[in-house]
């Protein structure tokens, strides 16, 4: 059967369709994903799909319930561009998420009323919103620095919605040494956690779900379920944690990808294997070291979230 998808707000957002990682070369960051995480390159499989719009190339790749897109700056980089602005700027990390939308002009119309700004394909923003628009980002001065793109056009064959997409998800689990369960939680980091949290529940019509401590990662967090997917919201307790340093450095910003694994052993020893130094963080946490995996921060746990309305 197909993935069950949750949504939530008004406007019916719903799956959660890829989490972007920049780089500067697609094709050596499809072979990581696949040498690593047994990631399947469903998209740009020969070669990396260009999108003139925003002069760009990337590919789609799926690693359990989470769709990566792996993309970069068409060379030389237009500054110009969203992406080659976005790249010139950060350099190669976690970009964006994304999430399909039932009625993304009616979303578009209620942002646009409450006074957010709204960025069009390729650039530029939109006011007044209508069918042929395909997709728009709101600024990320209005999403606490969240970069997130809603669409209404599905991801070209996204293997979530092949009736064997119930099965195909058993690889990870039980055939792959990292034995994912399923995608967690994505984190933002912040600098207040309290207008973040407003932010997500009052603007995107988001629910909240949990909030607490984290002691390993020395950060306070709240969890809002935002469609199909968690996001942890988190701010540092110590300036010098690796989220105080992200929140230092960048700001209110996307900061790591948490998967819920069978065996933190098993998937720290094939981590170690594949060159990927590891640490504990706590007992029920893994972290992969950003410096091995293209700068991006991968954390792997067996907790359970207390309250979870996505846990199977």
């Amino acid at each position: 059967m197909q993935k069950p998808v949750a949504k939530t707000g008004d406007f019916g957002i719903g799956l959660m369709v890829h989490a972007v990682h920049m780089t500067d070369d697609v094709r050596r960051l499809n072979r990581f994903y696949e040498e690593v995480f047994g990631g399947v390159l469903y998209m740009g499989v020969a070669e990396p799909s260009y999108f003139p719009p925003e002069d760009r190339w990337a590919s789609l790749i799926m690693i359990s319930d989470l769709c990566i897109e792996t993309m970069a700056p068409n060379a030389p980089i237009d500054p110009a561009k969203p992406v080659g602005k976005f790249y010139s700027r950060f350099g190669e990390r976690l970009h964006s998420v994304g999430y399909l939308v039932d009625d993304l002009v009616g979303l578009g119309n209620r942002l646009i009323e409450n006074g957010v700004h709204i960025g069009k394909p390729g650039g530029g923003r939109i006011n007044e919103m209508d069918s042929e628009i395909a997709y728009f980002y709101p600024t990320p001065k209005a999403t606490s620095g969240l970069m997130v793109e809603l669409c209404r056009t599905h991801m070209p064959a996204d293997l979530r919605e092949l009736d064997s997409w119930s099965s195909m998800r058993k690889f990870w689990e039980l055939s792959h040494p990292l034995g994912i369960k399923r995608m967690l939680y994505v984190t933002l980091g912040v600098r207040d956690l309290d207008s973040a949290v407003k932010v997500f529940v009052d603007t995107l019509q988001g629910m909240p779900i949990a909030e607490g401590i984290d002691d390993g990662g020395h950060y306070k967090f709240a969890v809002i379920q935002l469609g199909d997917c968690l996001l942890q919201i988190g701010e540092p307790l110590d300036e010098e944690s690796s989220l105080g340093l992200h929140v230092a450095r960048w700001g209110n910003m996307i900061y790591s990808v948490t998967f819920r694994v069978r065996d933190l052993d098993s998937a720290q020893a094939w981590l170690n294997s594949k060159g990927i130094k590891t640490f504990r963080p706590r007992a029920d946490l893994l972290a992969a070291d950003p410096a091995d995996t293209f700068n991006a921060p991968y954390f792997f746990t067996t907790a359970v979230l207390t309250g979870d309305p996505l846990e199977i």
